[in-house]
């Protein structure tokens, strides 16, 4: 993984994707169903919808630190998003992703994963990510198994994940 500094925000390459901050205007785009040629076929889902939604209210969600694009290196194409929920509450951020069913089962979601948890550990007043899965979405929870979270607890049907700085350095 490398990240890339514009003067506005910081890009991270993984070997296969971009994972880049939405810009101011992509939030009313995905809303309003405005179609974007960048965008894959399926692109936006329903949870990047919801995603899109808070911007207004969290401005720093577009920051460096916040919510970004997954972008297919090989298309180019908006394939999902990812993001981090900020600020930290006591050195903990959650992270949330998804992609569109088209891009599914080829490791991206692992893959985003992972680079913006190893991100979000490298920040000064982070310390630890989680995230959350429900059980009955048995490929969200082998997505984070995959990209170094360990489950901590289970609480109903959704079972709660969690990787600290420390647990990344033994990786």
């Amino acid at each position: 993984m490398s990240i890339s500094s514009s003067s506005a925000s910081a890009q991270l390459t993984t070997d296969r994707l971009v994972l880049r901050p939405w810009t101011t205007v992509e939030p009313t785009a995905v809303l309003d169903n405005t179609r974007s040629v960048l965008w894959a076929d399926d692109f936006p889902a329903e949870g990047d919808r919801v995603v899109a939604g808070p911007f207004e209210q969290h401005p720093g969600w577009l920051g460096e630190h916040g919510h970004r694009l997954i972008i297919e290196g090989d298309s180019g194409l908006v394939v999902g998003s990812i993001g981090l929920f900020r600020p930290p509450s006591e050195g903990t951020v959650e992270i949330g992703y998804g992609l569109v069913p088209s891009r599914r089962d080829r490791g991206y979601a692992t893959e985003a994963t992972r680079a913006l948890a190893d991100f979000a550990l490298t920040v000064p007043d982070v310390h630890t990510v989680v995230a959350g899965a429900e059980l009955s979405n048995p490929a969200s929870v082998r997505v984070l198994e995959k990209a170094g979270f360990h489950r901590w607890t289970t609480k109903g049907n959704v079972a709660r994940f969690m990787i600290t700085r420390r647990e990344r350095h033994q990786r």
